[in-house]
């Protein structure tokens, strides 16, 4: 599922949700490209995030805007996805919109209204994010779109304090997670993990990065990105192979659903519920991507108190490990900066957009990490931002877009959702892979 999407979903403020700090735009149509009124030159913004981040996201351009007269204004539409593309091809286009799905932006090109980046943005991408990213925000070859923050997934959380009390130590293989599993269930006596898919229309989209993550750590990079574009099918064997090693957690009564019931139970808790169980010890481990630390300053131990998220704390995470220890390989998530006027004004923003200096602004008022390479890790709000904000900006990492949101949304917000909804509900796994592959001939 698109990170726009879930952040929204998640709802609790301050979200990690590196990737989706987007406004709609109230009166996108009259701004006109960098519009003047009274001799204040004026730059609109467009996209899908309303509430506290849209106004730190403002704050972000203050000090751009006394050093260049130009004032930003970013505004919230919680159906932007829905509402974007008609704007343009109606004529009522943004100056700027923040995309947060692939996909999206692929539409959003092929109405011809999109802006080729500049060659300041394009060496500054080339620079501070890499060839990957700069894919992201390209179409037959061109470039068009810089990313602007991201999020990492794949991680586990669990509680420094119990994995002390027990005994175990973070795994550093799958194998070892599997062993540990075991080790926690035969302990206690009670499930280890807990989970939850309920996500109203969007059900069944944290089921996705749970399978996501399996296929990168199993079958690699490269089968990722043939899975991506359905060279690899679903009803392939790295598919079926990364279902059957989430469903040795998943399908198993004796593992799931720790604090809410059977296996069933997944698909009627809300995704973000999780945070309540980890965080008062009556769930050992639960898989969410890094946004759900902000779920955990919204609820309470279980002795009443405010939850600390850090190493010594009463939560934290680590990366899903993958089949060899070392190697690290996320999944991740963001959004692309979007002109649709080539107004200097406007392509000033832009530029600014895909510095350092923007991603520090943004990072430093909290909630949001950035994988710019020339941004400081330091200065985020919390030690585990600053952590998944180093692994990000880390060579070495293996980073690979979320997949549900790179396919068509037949598939990825569609069949793959419902597939994974199905699953839990019992429907046997080859059946699953053929139902979900079926959404390409929708």
């Amino acid at each position: 599922m698109g990170m726009s999407q879930r952040y929204r979903l998640l709802a609790p403020v301050g979200l990690l949700a590196v990737g989706a700090i987007a406004l709609a735009g109230c009166a996108e149509g009259d701004s006109g490209g960098g519009a003047s009124s009274g001799g204040e030159t004026t730059v609109r913004i467009s996209g899908g995030i309303t509430g506290s981040e849209a106004d730190l996201l403002n704050q972000s351009f203050e000090k751009f805007t006394a050093d260049t007269g130009i004032k930003v204004v970013y505004t919230g539409d919680k159906s932007f996805e829905g509402n974007i593309v008609t704007k343009v091809t109606g004529g009522d286009a943004p100056d700027i919109a923040i995309v947060p799905q692939p996909g999206l932006l692929k539409t959003l090109i092929g109405t011809g209204d999109v802006q080729k980046a500049s060659d300041t943005v394009s060496s500054n991408v080339d620079q501070y994010w890499g060839e990957d990213w700069k894919s992201y925000g390209s179409e037959d070859g061109t470039f068009y779109a810089a990313p602007m923050l991201a999020n990492l997934k794949g991680y586990v959380w669990y509680s420094p304090a119990k994995f002390k009390e027990w005994g175990v130590e973070v795994p550093k293989t799958l194998d070892e997670l599997m062993t540990l599993t075991a080790t926690v269930q035969q302990k206690t006596g009670a499930a280890p993990w807990c989970a939850g898919f309920a996500s109203g229309d969007a059900s069944g989209w944290p089921g996705t990065d749970w399978i996501e993550d399996m296929v990168l750590r199993q079958a690699g990079p490269d089968v990722y990105d043939q899975w991506v574009a359905n060279e690899v099918k679903f009803t392939d064997a790295p598919i079926k192979e990364a279902f059957d090693a989430t469903g040795k957690i998943l399908l198993n009564p004796d593992y799931v659903n720790a604090g809410f019931g059977d296996v069933k139970s997944i698909n009627s808790v809300a995704f973000a519920d999780v945070a309540a169980k980890v965080a008062d010890g009556s769930c050992p481990m639960t898989h969410q991507a890094s946004f759900l630390s902000s779920n955990f300053q919204t609820v309470k131990t279980a002795s009443g108190g405010d939850v600390k998220v850090a190493p010594d704390g009463d939560v934290y995470a680590f990366l899903l490990p993958g089949v060899t220890e070392g190697k690290v390989a996320v999944e991740g998530g963001g959004e692309f900066v979007t002109a649709f006027s080539d107004d200097a004004n406007v392509q000033k923003v832009v530029e600014f957009m895909s510095t350092p200096e923007f991603a520090d602004a943004r990072v430093k008022l909290g909630g949001v990490i950035s994988a710019n390479k020339g941004a400081d890790p330091s200065l985020a709000s919390s030690e585990f931002l600053t952590e998944a904000m180093k692994t990000l900006q880390d060579p070495n990492t293996t980073l690979r877009f979320d997949a549900s949101d790179l396919m068509p949304a037949t598939v990825g917000s569609g069949s793959f959702w419902k597939g994974m909804v199905s699953w839990i509900d019992g429907t046997p796994t080859d059946q699953v892979l053929s139902d979900i592959q079926a959404g390409y001939n929708n």
